[in-house]
């Protein structure tokens, strides 16, 4: 169960940083006071007008949104109906600081999904307060999300999640031209190690070989998921194929070096792995379900040429 007493910090995963807040808001005065208020706890970025603000949020998330109503051109409440009507921005909590109180204006901003009304000009142990009970409940909704896509048995992200982020990420790589790697890998000859030593044994043996491939996994994007039975995938967002493979290398390496034996392979007396590694790079005329192929037709390769190894490809057009 989670615990509502305790600090933001302690809620946040190891690898999420300082939490981040984005200020919007036309007036400089009004960022100035905003960023005293609350750059010694949080990362904060500014944003001086609405589409400044949705570019922003898509490039770089924030964890909340503090939001000014009246601004030129875009206003606070036009740049709040866009993002809840992004699937990508829409859980971002939002909280408008304006000078005007009017119950109609509060009225109509939450109903556009807004968490909160704080009014100009602003206290700052109360709006840092309500940040901060906004942040705890939406990293307490994080969690209870993340916890519906992590795999019962080892930990790792299940396949449903897999499937969601591979979209997300391909999607951000085909708008910024930046590559992105997947990896599918095989416990070699699984079957055959639960023949001897039992689906228990096995079971274990899956839980140790997912940990010793998400600790080769150093940033916050890559995620390692279970891709279904002794099969899992690790993707690699911004990742060169050059880099990727180092990290397939180390995959393999890493498992190795757990030394579970493994009797009844022929590869070695301790379990490996197969890994199948392929990369899109650049503008390409492919999908998803491309990059997936490919990188299965590797593993594919990788178990057929003797196994505990890794076999490689880049996406292009022609693949």
């Amino acid at each position: 169960m989670i615990d509502l007493e305790k600090p933001v910090a302690e809620l946040l995963d190891s690898t999420h940083g300082k939490p981040k807040l984005l200020v919007v808001d036309d007036q400089a005065i009004n960022i100035q006071v905003m960023y005293r208020c609350f750059a010694g706890d949080y990362q904060v970025f500014m944003a001086t007008n609405g589409e400044q603000a949705l570019s922003l949020c898509k490039s770089n998330p924030p964890d909340l949104i503090l939001l000014d109503v009246v601004m030129p051109g875009l206003d606070g409440f036009e740049v709040c109906k866009r993002l809840k009507a992004d699937a990508a921005t829409s859980h971002i909590p939002v909280i408008f600081v304006t000078a005007h109180t009017d119950p109609a204006q509060e009225t109509h901003g939450l109903s556009l999904g807004a968490v909160d009304f704080i009014a100009k000009p602003v206290n700052p142990d109360v709006v840092r307060a309500r940040v901060k009970t906004h942040l705890t409940l939406k990293f307490q909704s994080d969690l209870l999300r993340k916890l519906v896509f992590l795999d019962g048995l080892t930990g790792v992200f299940n396949r449903r999640y897999f499937d969601q982020q591979m979209a997300v990420e391909w999607s951000r790589a085909a708008r910024n031209n930046t590559p992105l790697s997947l990896i599918l890998l095989d416990v070699d000859f699984f079957k055959f190690f639960n023949d001897r030593y039992g689906h228990q044994a096995g079971d274990d043996a899956l839980r140790v070989v997912a940990a010793a491939l998400k600790s080769c996994l150093r940033r916050p994007a890559d995620l390692v998921a279970r891709y279904g039975g002794e099969e899992f995938a690790c993707v690699l967002p911004e990742t060169s194929y050059e880099d990727a493979l180092t990290i397939a290398d180390e995959l393999e390496r890493n498992v190795r070096a757990l030394a579970i034996e493994h009797q009844n392979s022929t590869v070695a007396p301790v379990i490996t792995i197969s890994l199948g590694l392929a990369t899109r790079i650049g503008n390409t005329h492919n999908d998803v379900q491309d990059l997936i192929g490919l990188a299965d037709r590797q593993l594919y390769l990788a178990k057929h040429s003797g196994r505990g190894h890794v076999c490689s490809a880049v996406l292009t057009p022609a693949t």
